[in-house]
């Protein structure tokens, strides 16, 4: 069954941001913080381990980095884009809205929590390239194996940041939703460069996350997103980075 995949992940996030929701009141606030914390380091590490693999290579032996072109230009510039149009602002507006048609118009860091927690499930090449799997063959593997990650990322983030976490199912089903109805053309511009690039790149927007996580919001890393199409736009660019 074709979609099946993107079911199942919005389910997995859905049940773990029940069970967090449960769970974080059996901890008093100071045992939050130190679990907000946690969760922030874990996701700091996550995304060092996935940029690390895109941009250090073996050669004759020694540990070679590269790709520090591609970081810095898709960064700067996919911020400037990001800043100019107000994703960040459009998250927060949407979260704002979902906060009051829930009835949580009193939980202050309800629209904190959904953006953290959406940008971290939605950001990452697992999400595209399970999507297109998905849609063009059935094959929901990849985004079973995502379920189970993202099952237990909102799990230990909605016991520490609160119940707006489990509304980041909303943006991944639309956005593998979304992939996986247009697979077939999806599918010939993700070329294996196209998605190390990606992963890359959504690996230290996920790092940016990891940093809101434990030193408070610092970085508006939704209005970095178009790093990630400038990254998959940089893979047909003759020009070695």
């Amino acid at each position: 069954m074709i979609g099946l995949g993107t079911i199942i992940n919005t389910i997995a996030i859905i049940v773990g941001g029940v069970i967090g929701h449960f769970t974080g009141k059996l901890f008093k606030y100071e045992q939050q913080a130190a679990l907000n914390k946690a969760c922030g380091i874990s996701v700091l590490f996550i995304a060092i381990a996935g940029a690390m693999q895109g941009m250090l290579h073996i050669d004759d032996g020694a540990v070679v980095s590269g790709k520090s072109m591609l970081v810095v230009l898709c960064l700067a510039i996919g911020t400037i884009i990001g800043e100019l149009i107000g994703i960040e602002k459009g998250f927060e507006r949407f979260g704002e809205w979902l906060k009051k048609k829930t009835g949580n118009s009193g939980d202050k860091q309800f629209v904190n929590a959904f953006v953290t927690a959406s940008l971290t499930v939605c950001i990452g090449a697992m999400a595209i390239v399970g999507a297109i799997q998905d849609g063009i063959t059935g094959d929901y593997t990849t985004l079973a194996v995502k379920a189970v990650l993202d099952f237990i990322i909102i799990a230990v983030m909605t016991s520490s940041l609160g119940k707006g976490c489990v509304f980041s199912a909303i943006p991944v089903l639309v956005f593998e939703g979304i992939i996986t109805l247009f697979a077939k053309l999806v599918s010939p511009v993700m070329t294996d460069m196209a998605i190390a690039y990606l992963s890359l790149i959504g690996s230290i927007l996920i790092f940016c996350v990891g940093v809101n996580l434990i030193w408070g919001k610092t970085i508006r890393v939704a209005n970095m997103l178009p790093a990630v199409i400038l990254a998959v736009i940089a893979a047909y660019i003759p020009w070695t980075f």
